[in-house]
């Protein structure tokens, strides 16, 4: 076969691929293909770039959570202009409805309470629960970046944050927990300090095509304006140019059953998740079509603190992982036992309870319900109650009647752990015991029921230290594309550890930014 027949068939072989939607399998081609020139990217994916432009930017920002206000923060006080665009009606995304706590080693908050960490023991942890799966460059910069991404939430933004807890899978407790209790307590700040900066999000703004023309750069986008959920057909096309850059901060696909399908059977239909309903995959699909090497995609967490009788992410994350995982216990009903490690990483504690036919509880006594939730104990037990998902109950005999529980296995399971706390040592578990943590004795009991919900999507657009896209032929960042947050993939390997993904989703939406800002422009 003559050179330019081989250029020519593989061209058409990418071409092909694309549209009948099989970028994600183009990962493999990339190292053969590393070598093609920039007209045979050219060919074999060009844009059409729009005789006029609607708008003109130095740099798009698809996605309003952590990663794209981040980005959009950095871009505009770096002095660029900025569109910052969100297909929702409301700015956030997951981010906003997200737990609350952010992962910091070393931090001024464990130096006042006499805990050693480091950045590298985070690192380590990452690794461990993503079964060495990461990425190591990507996981490195978030765990040496942890303690100066939240250091910046307080000095830029004014960030209040209420003292540590300690997240599952963790060597040490070290996650600021946000005062607010949610993502809301950061989503505020960075929308009141973007509005300062002259950048509000634009709602109602679907991205159906990222601009990428015959010299392989990303130049602007078409979007849907005034798109109306979940109709993708809505709203009036726009094609807006990006001078200097785009930034991909559009989060994950854990709302979109046909696309979670596609990466595990398992988790399609109408499993429950924790996600907004437009966690959706339309712009990761937009980015493969750009040329994007699409990574881990099968690798889809579920939350292990989620409850069946409430619907998405809900209260009980509050309850199962700030309350028992520390200061209670996990049991199997079946059998009255502990079943798994309550401070593991998610996944090894999704996977035990689905093990055990999700026939699972949380519980923690009156103690330790009050040193899990500190000040907001009252208010927050009064919601959980009203909505369901939290029982009380006056003793362990009624609560083992109430859930089906061998009672005389069941009180044994707690003589042990109460025998651990003398010890100060889990003997069944090697769970780490904080010097709070008392016997489980004191009535009522609070319980919930556990049952897995999908939470976080780790595959994504696989990108370099300075949050650029790689090119699915080339493995060369593609000029003028940066993707942050939950867009990208490789930083969490196999399973993220809890608050990892505001570290990631910050420390990446400021480097995209940064970098997006100071991106040559190109016209």
């Amino acid at each position: 076969m003559s050179n330019k027949q081989t250029h020519r068939f593989q061209a058409l072989t990418r071409r092909q691929l694309l549209k009948a939607g099989g970028a994600s399998m183009l990962g493999g081609l990339a190292l053969g293909a590393a070598g093609l020139s920039r007209q045979a990217r050219a060919e074999a994916m060009p844009d059409k770039m729009p005789a006029k432009w609607d708008e003109e930017v130095d740099v798009v920002v698809v996605g309003s959570g952590f990663a794209g206000l981040a980005a959009a923060h950095e871009a505009a006080k770096a002095g660029a202009s900025v569109a910052l665009l969100e297909k929702m009606r409301t700015p956030g995304g997951n981010s906003i409805i997200s737990g609350g706590v952010i992962a910091a080693a070393g931090s001024p908050l464990q130096a006042k309470q006499g805990i050693k960490d480091s950045p590298d023991s985070l690192y380590e942890d990452m690794l461990k629960a993503g079964l060495y799966l990461n990425q190591p460059e990507l996981a490195r910069i978030v765990a040496d970046q942890s303690v100066e991404t939240v250091q910046w939430t307080i000095d830029e933004l004014g960030v209040e944050y209420s003292g540590l807890s300690h997240m599952g899978g963790h060597a040490v407790p070290r996650s600021y927990s946000v005062a607010s209790g949610s993502g809301a307590g950061i989503i505020e700040p960075q929308l009141a300090r973007l509005k300062e900066l002259a950048v509000e999000p634009r709602t109602g703004m679907l991205l159906k095509r990222l601009l990428r023309d015959d010299d392989g750069r990303v130049k602007g986008v078409i979007v849907h304006r005034g798109f109306r959920h979940p109709d993708l057909e809505s709203g009036t096309p726009v094609a807006i140019k990006a001078r200097r850059a785009v930034v991909m901060a559009s989060g994950g696909f854990g709302a979109d059953p046909v696309f979670r399908a596609l990466q595990d059977p398992r988790l399609g239909g109408d499993l429950d998740t924790t996600n907004q309903p437009g966690a959706t995959a339309e712009a990761l699909r937009a980015a493969l079509h750009a040329g994007c090497i699409l990574v881990q995609p099968s690798w889809i967490q579920l939350g292990p603190w989620t409850s069946p009788d409430e619907r998405g992410f809900g209260m009980a994350p509050h309850f199962v992982q700030g309350v028992t995982a520390s200061y209670g216990l996990w049991v199997d009903t079946r059998t009255g036992k502990r079943f798994v490690n309550e401070l593991a990483d998610r996944k090894t504690r999704a996977d035990a309870i689905l093990a055990a036919g999700n026939k699972t509880i949380a519980f923690a006594d009156a103690k330790g319900y009050g040193k899990g939730t500190m000040d907001t104990s009252q208010q927050r037990l009064g919601r959980m109650k009203r909505s369901g998902a939290l029982m009380e109950y006056g003793s362990l005999e009624e609560m083992a009647r109430a859930h089906d529980i061998p009672v005389s296995e069941l009180k044994a399971t707690v003589k042990a752990f109460n025998d651990s706390v003398d010890a100060g040592k889990d003997s069944e578990f090697g769970r780490y015991m904080a010097a709070n943590v008392d016997k489980i004795d004191t009535p009522p009991y609070y319980v919930m029921r556990l049952s897995p919900k999908i939470h976080h999507t780790m595959g994504g657009c696989a990108i370099n230290s300075r949050a650029q896209a790689l090119d699915v032929l080339s493995n060369q960042p593609i000029p003028g594309l940066y993707v942050a947050g939950e867009a990208s993939g490789g930083v969490h390997g196999a399973s993220r550890l809890g608050s990892c993904a505001y570290a990631d989703c910050l420390t990446f939406g400021r480097i995209a930014g940064r970098n997006a800002a100071a991106q040559e422009r190109w016209a």
